[in-house]
């Protein structure tokens, strides 16, 4: 049922927003120049890799000695307006469609990440990672890694349909009046908790 309501509503929404995302296509062109978007390696379920793409955000900006400069130098006006609206996750949808992600979920985070987990955050990975999550209705970058952590497991042992459209819900509401949204990311990097971590197998 859950897979047929992601491929539904992922054609749907990719059609519905496709002149949104022609528009940003085409701005992020014009002020950043290629590629438009942006590619990376994540977890999915089961620890399983795949491609994740976003609207690129960024310049490639370096400093004297050719390093690359601080995230939060690098965002462009026109990135900072994408991740205000979350318009940045709209290539997501094709992640949904191709099964790789949900609409609901824990994000995907990234890889170097697995070997830091506790056994019980390492849980994550028992679903599909999804474009939002309780957690980012929870108060997103707002919230503490393990806060987060808390909520995925959450989600992971009370799933349901309704859980999901409530999630859903949230999101639209959060996200119209920008609650909780950080406009330089995922608000820092995951080193680690305090629990025992997972193996590294």
């Amino acid at each position: 049922m859950k897979r047929m309501l992601d491929v539904t509503g992922s054609l749907f929404l990719l059609l519905i927003f496709l002149p949104v995302i022609i528009i940003t296509a085409v701005m992020i062109r014009k002020t950043m120049g290629s590629p438009v978007l942006f590619k990376q390696i994540r977890p999915g379920k089961d620890e399983t890799l795949f491609t994740l793409y976003k609207f690129r955000t960024m310049a490639d900006l370096r400093d004297a000695k050719g390093n690359m400069l601080d995230d939060h130098e690098r965002v462009t006006r026109t990135g900072t307006l994408l991740r205000k609206f979350s318009i940045d996750e709209l290539p997501q949808l094709w992640n949904v469609l191709k099964g790789d992600m949900s609409f609901v979920g824990p994000r995907p985070l990234l890889p170097e990440y697995l070997p830091r987990y506790s056994p019980e955050q390492r849980k994550r990975h028992f679903v599909k990672p999804g474009i939002t999550g309780w957690a980012q209705v929870s108060g997103r970058n707002n919230i503490t890694w393990e806060q987060k952590f808390s909520c995925d497991i959450y989600y992971v042992e009370n799933q349901s349909l309704l859980f999901d459209v409530k999630i859903l819900l949230l999101t639209v509401w959060k996200v119209l009046k920008r609650e909780g949204v950080d406009t330089m990311g995922e608000g820092g990097l995951f080193m680690g908790s305090e629990a025992p971590r997972a193996s590294n197998k």
